[in-house]
């Protein structure tokens, strides 16, 4: 059974903006507290704590990020680099701004010990374009240090030089792929790569490159001053420590909240939410990883742990952690066909299924939503679906066929209800 997180065990401590994201508030909350002595563990002990920790990607592929640092190889006559995705782009989640606005420090703290454990002297922030405040205030956050020295020659006193930037994007979802973030960052069209290579062999400029999540770095500090055993008290045993949630939609107190893995989503959304509204019985559905993530009946929402094994044994994923919780006064087919056109709508156009499929998606679902189809057309979707899923170069094809598929594990008699109406509409006008 796991515990609601107590404030004392809490990485992020001025996530909403109550304090100051400066420098000097910064380290009032303990960021760049004897951050040399840190870096003097060396770059072995760090990526074993990490290792340690269980901390897995916060982006929403979850893989373990000791193990992802200790893919970089150790001599090497190329630069490393790292980069911090800060794209964040997946409608329904808005924890990495918050650290962005109000907790930059901690961000650039976690990026000097990550560059360090990978062999990075260079690092950039790769930021969504909309995010204007969020990029003035991390440049801040950035120059501040610099002129503390904590930045550049000689970091922190540490011995290791470091600089990082900031590489404000054009907006693009695909760009939050992490092969498409690279090609944007040099200039190029932002399309994904086929791998291998791995960015750890081949990324940034054809160099050895580690590209992690805002929160995932922002971590990093915490994990290294508490021990990596502190973080693993949290959670469950195979998703370890605390997660950013974001709580959206039908609830009475939408919001972003840190929490410990695997507490079960009614307990999430009621303790933090502030309960759906109407309350719990009013409950139709929630997508609970971002709108990429398979949609949840109700039934199906009470006891599944929010961490990754418990939402994939539900037939969904963890994601970024985005909850978009939905009342029964929602039309699940509008919603889902909303997405299908968010998704043929940022598709980079490279592999034909995607490019070809999701727009095909779109149209259909678009006519599900009137019910102005046949019923077989439901089979021959999820056919097309199949067809997406799996066969482009990233994940964006598996992103667009998801929603759909579980609109129709959960809902097709919802969907066939609305074709029978309008062809039953019809007859009665003719």
């Amino acid at each position: 059974m796991v515990d609601l997180l107590q404030d004392k065990d809490r990485i992020f401590t001025n996530l909403y903006g109550f304090q100051s994201f400066s420098l000097e508030a910064a380290r009032k909350r303990g960021a760049w507290d004897n951050t040399k002595a840190l870096i003097e563990k060396g770059k072995d002990a760090i990526i074993e704590e990490m290792k340690q920790s269980g901390l897995r990607g916060r982006g929403g592929a979850g893989f373990p990020t000791g193990m992802k640092w200790s893919f970089m190889p150790k001599p090497s006559d190329k630069p490393h680099y790292l980069i911090i995705n800060a794209d964040e782009s997946e409608p329904g989640t808005c924890k990495d701004r918050d650290i962005l606005r109000n907790e930059p420090h901690k961000l650039i703290e976690g990026a000097l010990l990550a560059a360090f454990a990978i062999g990075a002297h260079q690092a950039y922030i790769y930021i969504r374009g909309e995010f204007y405040n969020e990029a003035s205030e991390t440049n801040q956050a950035i120059a501040e240090a610099y002129e503390a020295g904590l930045l550049g020659k000689n970091a922190a006193g540490s011995g290791w030089d470091f600089d990082i930037a900031v590489h404000r994007g054009a907006g693009a979802y695909i760009c939050g792929e992490e092969s498409a973030l690279l090609e944007s960052l040099e200039g190029n069209r932002g399309m994904p790569r086929n791998k291998p290579p791995f960015p750890a062999m081949a990324g940034l400029y054809a160099s050895p490159t580690t590209v992690n999540n805002v929160e995932t770095i922002a971590s990093v500090p915490d994990i290294l001053r508490r021990g990596g055993a502190w973080f693993a008290s949290f959670g469950t045993e195979k998703s370890k420590g605390t997660k950013l949630y974001c709580i959206s939609g039908h609830v009475n107190t939408p919001c972003n909240v840190e929490e410990a893995m695997g507490l079960p989503m009614k307990t999430m959304i009621e303790t933090h939410g502030g309960g759906v509204r109407g309350g719990w019985d009013n409950l139709k559905a929630v997508i609970p990883g971002g709108s990429s993530t398979p949609i949840l009946p109700a039934h199906l929402c009470t006891d599944v742990p929010m961490d990754y094994e418990g939402l994939k044994a539900a037939g969904s994923s963890l994601g970024t952690g985005g909850l978009i919780v939905m009342d029964k006064s929602t039309d699940v087919v509008r919603i889902i066909a909303r997405l299908a056109r968010f998704y043929a709508h940022e598709s980079c156009g490279q592999c034909t299924p995607c490019r070809e499929g999701t727009g095909w998606m779109m149209r259909v679902m678009n006519r599900l939503v009137t019910g102005n189809a046949e019923l077989q057309e439901i089979d021959m979707l999820l056919d097309v679906s199949k067809e997406i899923e799996g066969h482009t170069i990233c994940a964006h094809g598996d992103a667009s066929a998801w929603p759909i598929q579980a609109l129709m594990k959960h809902f097709r008699p919802e969907v066939e209800a609305r074709i029978l109406a309008y062809r039953a509409t019809l007859k009665n006008a003719a």
